[in-house]
């Protein structure tokens, strides 16, 4: 096997479709190209993600998307190595979308297909980046997922914690839309909480007062409502009394997230690690209030802390390829049998956080 791979990339788990190579070997890797097509302007006036409309956008744009790919690294089908394609967990149209167009260009162009796990593409994140060693802990956190991980390989995690309800993009999504912000909820809620009070509001920081790693938001969402409720004037909300709300939401979300991974970080300091590492990936990961936080509590550890850059906090094809590549190293291939799936947890050694059913546990 020659040392250095080429990876196509392809990612549809949610409402970005996105294709990209890479080439390097595991830990040495570089983006030669990462095209993102975003649907924002087609859920817009739903105030959220809606399934369908996702999947048929992603059915249109991931051709395009990777014959752009391809120009911007100026390669051909013929250079590839691999392709690599997001097989779950997500929103199963979307998902079986990029399968279905991974299979058509692995079929095609007679290349080895690989299915990644899209939440392993951001635990991966770290080592396509920066060349992170392992083991570091991870802490996943985005619009659909809240965990702990302590990563140790391109197949080996192990949960130390996770959200028990609502992960934190998607109470900053819930919050935008009680507070009449626009979507995505992340940046919105963040842009109004630099121009608030975080402590004219009591809100709760759920979960502080039991030990352990797990979160909960729902309840913080909950008194966000009852909270605005008490301010409004009839239908009217004030700018201050909004700026101030979204100030407090955040200022809980931050201070729930640095004191769970105080203790998430003593359990994978417990282990001894030669070069203790505290990475943060997923689309919460772009807050800056949030990763201020995490870098003070990874300081204080004495871990060196990793934040990946803006664009590939979000999700994109380029972690997708690079997990690929660390698969494709280990010869774990896929082929024509290889399914879309709803539901796929990294750490399979557990029981799910969210519950399961037919279909396997959740998270």
């Amino acid at each position: 096997m020659k040392a250095e791979r080429v990876i196509l990339g392809l990612e549809s788990s949610c409402d970005d479709t996105a294709a990209a190579v890479i080439a390097g070997a595991p830990g040495a890797a570089r983006i030669l190209s990462s095209v993102v097509a975003g649907q924002g302007e087609l859920h817009a006036e739903f105030g959220g993600v809606v399934p369908e409309i996702a999947a048929r956008a992603h059915a249109e744009k991931l051709d395009i998307c990777v014959r752009q790919a391809l120009s911007q690294a100026e390669m051909q089908l013929s250079d590839i190595d691999a392709v690599a394609v997001t097989a779950g967990p997500g929103l199963i149209g979307g998902v079986l979308s990029g399968v279905m167009c991974a299979k058509g260009i692995a079929a095609g162009a007679g290349l080895p297909l690989i299915g990644v796990n899209h939440l392993a593409g951001h635990a991966l994140t770290p080592r396509l980046t920066d060349g992170a060693t392992y083991p570091y802990l991870m802490l996943l956190v985005s619009g659909g997922h809240c965990q702990f991980l302590i990563v140790r390989g391109a197949q080996d995690f192990t949960r130390l914690g996770g959200t028990l309800d609502d992960a934190p993009g998607e109470a900053f999504d819930k919050t935008a839309r009680l507070l009449a912000l626009p979507q995505p909820g992340g940046p919105a809620v963040e842009a109004e909480a630099a121009l608030g009070d975080p402590r004219r509001f009591a809100f709760p920081r759920p979960l502080l007062d039991r030990p352990g790693c797990d979160f909960s938001f729902s309840g913080l969402k909950t008194a966000l409502l009852r909270t605005r409720d008490g301010v409004m004037e009839g239908n009217r909300l004030r700018r201050r009394d909004r700026a101030d709300l979204c100030a407090g939401f955040q200022a809980a979300v931050v201070d729930v997230l640095a004191e769970k991974t105080r203790r998430a970080l003593a359990v994978y300091l417990d282990k001894a690690p030669a070069d203790p590492l505290l990475a943060v990936a997923g689309g919460v990961a772009a807050n800056q209030a949030i990763r201020a936080a995490l870098e003070e509590v990874a300081e204080a550890a004495g871990a060196a802390f990793l934040a990946p850059p803006l664009a590939l906090c979000t999700d994109n094809a380029a972690m997708i390829a690079y997990a690929g590549l660390e698969l494709l190293t280990l010869g774990a291939l896929d082929d024509m049998t290889l399914m879309a799936r709803p539901r796929w947890p990294l750490d399979q050694s557990q029981a799910g956080m969210l519950g399961g059913g037919k279909k396997g546990a959740k998270a």
